[in-house]
């Protein structure tokens, strides 16, 4: 005799849940150990040893304060800084709109869309350290294509892009620039899960490319640009290869990063001081993080 509201079938579902629960802990046991031991552990170790003095070797000794204030006080810093604002501003602007428009592009499916496809995305299989070798030579004074080519108008014209000041600053920005393939993807992927109907409901009310381009298409792709946004200037915060093999963070200090900084320290054996440099990324990596996601309404729903 079956009870009173208690449909078929439910306690034997019910059971199985409770029986298989301990697999689905078992399986995710050897990710939670990882966690751990790769990167909640180091996390803690890093704010930890950011208060103290040590060189990797010895023993950390408290300092307080000390390496943040150290830090802060640097000119160095600062500059890494403003270099950090300014990049992330050419990144959000100029790095996710030109993906963005190459996903718009790719997605109308015109004539020769797929060698456009092949020729943009083919050069982003290339490393972060390759690209920057190939830009030395790239602009390089005395046999760089693109001084050959400025020659060819004026005969006098020479400068060292990576090793003169404002030039080595746009020169570096030029290596990563127009690299956008994970923005596009991000976006060209959110346009093909766009339902039909409501393109062709916004062409029945009237609309024009543009206008279903900017009222329908582009709001729906609010989430993946945000995370094109999000993925563009954590890059730019962990910036270190472009740099390094480029101008090491000269001419000065013009293209000094915080990376660079927190290698220049390691190589010092001033590890607390490089920690808190590490711990300072993190933080604004956060705050940058929490930015993007309200601005862009990340949490609400596009449909």
């Amino acid at each position: 005799m079956k009870k009173k509201g208690i449909k078929p079938g439910h306690i034997s579902n019910t059971h199985w849940e409770k029986k298989n629960y301990k697999w689905i802990y078992l399986f995710l046991l050897p990710t939670t150990v990882i966690f751990l031991m790769f990167y909640l552990v180091p996390i803690v170790q890093v704010f930890v040893t950011s208060f103290t003095q040590w060189d990797g070797f010895n023993d950390p000794v408290f300092n307080g304060l000390t390496n943040y204030q150290n830090l802060f006080t640097s000119s160095s810093f600062l500059i890494s800084l403003k270099n950090l604002l300014l990049w992330s501003l050419i990144a959000m602007f100029l790095h996710v709109g030109f993906g963005t428009l190459m996903a718009f592009i790719l997605y109308q499916r015109k004539r020769g869309w797929k060698v456009t496809r092949a020729v943009f995305m083919i050069p982003n299989v290339i490393s972060a350290a390759a690209w920057a070798m190939i830009y030395r030579f790239f602009f390089n004074n005395d046999f760089g294509i693109l001084n050959s080519i400025i020659r060819k108008f004026n005969p006098d014209f020479e400068v060292q892009w990576f090793f003169s000041s404002p030039w080595a600053f746009w020169a570096v920005t030029f290596t990563w620039l127009f690299y956008a393939v994970i923005v596009t993807l991000l976006v060209l992927g959110d346009l093909m899960n766009i339902p039909q109907e409501l393109n062709e409901a916004a062409v029945i009310d009237g609309a024009k490319g543009w206008q279903t381009i900017r009222y329908i298409q582009l709001p729906l792709c609010r989430n993946a640009i945000a995370t094109g946004v999000i993925a563009s200037i954590t890059s730019r915060i962990t910036m270190y290869e472009q740099i390094s093999l480029t101008t090491a963070g000269g001419p000065g200090n013009d293209t000094m990063s915080l990376p660079i900084l927190l290698v220049n320290a390691v190589t010092d054996y001033r590890y607390g001081y490089a920690n808190a440099i590490g711990v300072l990324m993190f933080v604004i990596g956060l705050i940058m993080m929490g930015i993007i996601n309200k601005a862009f309404r990340m949490n609400e729903s596009d449909y």
